[in-house]
């Protein structure tokens, strides 16, 4: 998996990941921190050339990624006190891998990293705990549904993302 910021032509397979509006998508790569997952290519038997010096200076955008490409999202958004992780989405081992980035930022700023998850949400819990997140109790009710919140201190993460077994 290739991971790399996200762009707003990913607005709408993050949107079809997080089963929230595109414009919500849009949104959300527009004032957060967001890092998608992109399946890697797999032998592309006509790979793009590579730029000719002083011919060809400025490489080609990429395309919008199709949903079916992208694995995952995460978006976080640092505060003075913890980086805190707004929305992520995709499949659980692209999930567990993205988290990896809110975890390093917040290690290098000497900060915890904090999530909420809807508690029925069982998928996505055994993602944020498979990152090596703690459950540390209830969370704000949002529309409703009981939360958990999530916290991990990234002192106890190795260079990964995952937890230290030391």
């Amino acid at each position: 998996m290739h991971v790399r910021d996200a762009v707003e032509a990913d607005a709408a397979a993050i949107a079809s990941l997080a089963d929230q509006p595109t414009a919500a998508a849009r949104n959300l790569v527009h004032d957060r921190s967001v890092r998608v997952g992109v399946a890697e290519a797999v032998d592309d038997p006509d790979p793009d050339p590579e730029p000719v010096p002083d011919l060809d200076p400025e490489p080609t955008p990429s395309p919008p990624v199709e949903s079916e490409d992208l694995l995952g999202f995460v978006a976080f958004d640092a505060e003075p006190d913890a980086v805190h992780v707004t929305g992520f989405g995709g499949t659980q081992a692209a999930v567990e891998e993205l988290l990896g980035e809110p975890i390093r930022f917040a290690a290098r700023e000497g900060m915890v990293v904090e999530a909420l998850v809807e508690a029925d949400e069982t998928d996505r819990r055994s993602a944020i705990e498979g990152a090596g997140f703690e459950d540390v109790g209830a969370g704000p009710q949002f529309d409703g549904s009981p939360t958990r919140r999530y916290q991990l201190d990234p002192d106890s993460v190795d260079a990964v993302g995952g937890v230290d077994e030391e």
